[in-house]
């Protein structure tokens, strides 16, 4: 249970109702700003405007997956007014407040770093990590489908990189019937792939793999899909880059070509909030848990 304690919401989209929804079973005594447009919010729940008074009395704030961007701005499809984490809030809370996002960029890193505030970023779970990983290749397929005028049985698909998003990726094309490639950094991944029954190659030897391929996945987010790589890729190919903004394709060079490269990040939020906002506030209570199990709590 979380009776007492005290949870504040900054924004973000249809995920953060299930987190709300969860932490309210839980007798926490929440408040939200962001949410202005919310049109049935839960009852239990306090709907107020972002200040440093609603901050000071924080236990726990928990920003969305994406906690903000590198000016401090805060995403909240649910209001009109801009939400902007500034020196201010963050000198508002006390200081045992733990902040809670998916991934933090380096502004709110920071900012935690400067007011000695605790970060927890719940995508660095493997378990998070894992279970996101289904509507992610879900929706990735959705997107194939989508953009191509093929069946994903008998085609030839490339997923790049193999840590949890590739390996249900590259698991869910094998199930469709494609014949699957898989791009590896680590000798590992390699022998595993091979056992999984995928052609596994080294990123390195990327060039000499693409020529027929019909649809490429990538998860890897650094340059991969450069000018160089695109020119050997049929046109007719399509390429879903899964990896984090600004992705590891070249989506400038891959217009000019003629190729459609779709960049694709946070895809669980968009095609299942629901179950990607129960797989947050699983991890969200484990997590607090985790941390009161740890102090003693």
């Amino acid at each position: 249970m979380l009776t007492g304690v005290r949870i504040v919401f900054l924004g973000g989209d249809a995920r953060q109702f299930e987190v709300i929804r969860k932490c309210v079973e839980l007798d926490a005594t929440v408040s939200a700003a962001g949410f202005d447009n919310w049109l049935t919010p839960f009852e239990g729940v306090n709907l107020e405007p972002m200040n440093a008074q609603l901050l000071s009395n924080a236990d726990l704030l928990v920003l969305p997956t994406v906690g903000c961007d590198d000016e401090g701005n805060i995403k909240s499809m649910f209001s009109t007014q801009q939400l902007q984490l500034l020196d201010e809030h963050a000198a508002a809370l006390p200081a045992n407040c733990t902040i809670y996002t998916g991934m933090a960029k380096e502004y709110l890193r920071q900012l935690c770093s400067k007011y000695k505030l605790k970060l927890v970023e719940l995508l660095d779970r493997d378990d998070v990590a894992i279970y996101n990983s289904i509507p992610t290749a879900e929706g990735a397929l959705v997107l194939a489908i989508q953009n191509t005028d093929f069946t994903i049985h008998g085609s030839t698909s490339m997923v790049l990189g193999m840590g949890r998003t590739g390996f249900t990726m590259a698991r869910s094309l094998q199930g469709l019937g494609s014949n699957v490639k898989v791009g590896v950094r680590r000798q590992e991944h390699y022998a595993r792939a091979e056992e999984m029954g995928w052609k596994p190659f080294l990123t390195e030897n990327l060039l000499s793999h693409v020529s027929d391929t019909d649809l490429i996945f990538n998860t890897i987010p650094s340059m991969i899909i450069t000018a160089q790589v695109l020119s050997r890729i049929p046109r007719q190919c399509v390429i879903i880059d899964l990896a984090s903004a600004p992705g590891g394709c070249d989506f400038r060079y891959a217009e000019k070509r003629g190729i459609k490269a779709i960049l694709a990040p946070g895809l669980p939020g968009i095609v299942a909030p629901k179950s990607a906002g129960i797989i947050m506030a699983n991890a969200l209570v484990q997590s607090i848990s985790d941390e009161s199990f740890n102090q003693g709590g």
